[in-house]
């Protein structure tokens, strides 16, 4: 996990009508998912995201009733 960039851009798409994508940053945390990578937040922490040292994205929930949808990039930024 120490090899592992500190925060992720995740670009999220968009529907025709919604326009442009959007795009949240997420920060490591000293947490590992249920596949041993390490789990990602926005600040706010209700984007929770595994991301595997080969940029395997699996979004995480963080609340019931949440729906997920998986970013269509995620590019690190250190």
């Amino acid at each position: 996990m120490d090899q592992q960039p500190t925060a992720y851009e995740l670009t999220f798409p968009h529907s025709e009508e919604e326009g442009a994508a959007d795009t949240v940053v997420v920060r490591r945390t000293e947490t590992a998912g249920p596949g041993g990578s390490a789990v990602y937040e926005d600040d706010s922490g209700i984007i929770r995201a595994e991301i595997s040292d080969k940029g395997e994205v699996r979004m995480l929930a963080s609340g019931g009733r949440q729906a997920l949808s998986r970013p269509t990039s995620a590019r690190p930024l250190d």
